[in-house]
């Protein structure tokens, strides 16, 4: 069976800035985890978590709980997530006047 070949995968890995990423639907995305130590089941513990995430998808949260669930000993008990969009596509525009001082 032959590979599927993607354009993606011939272009060269550009680092996003947050701006980039804001622009591109992205947003701040917090991330409070309550979590049971495993030494200690009755207790909970908190676990804050500030990233940019895509809403409503949340494919890095996603990614981030699948490997708490596969690699850490801490069952999970729950998850609040906020978010806000920090700059809106419409916020963008281009410069009506330029203006120089000498």
């Amino acid at each position: 069976m032959r590979k599927k070949i993607r354009v993606e995968d011939f272009l060269p890995r550009i680092p996003r800035s947050d701006f980039a990423e804001q622009l591109m639907g992205y947003r701040l995305t917090t991330a409070e985890i309550l979590y049971h130590m495993p030494d200690h089941p009755d207790l909970l513990q908190s676990f804050t978590w500030q990233f940019q995430d895509l809403v409503p998808e949340f494919p890095v949260l996603r990614r981030f709980l699948k490997f708490w669930e596969e690699n850490i000993e801490a069952r999970l008990h729950s998850v609040t997530v906020a978010s806000a969009a920090l700059v809106k596509p419409a916020e963008v525009r281009f410069a009506d006047r330029e203006f120089r001082l000498h």
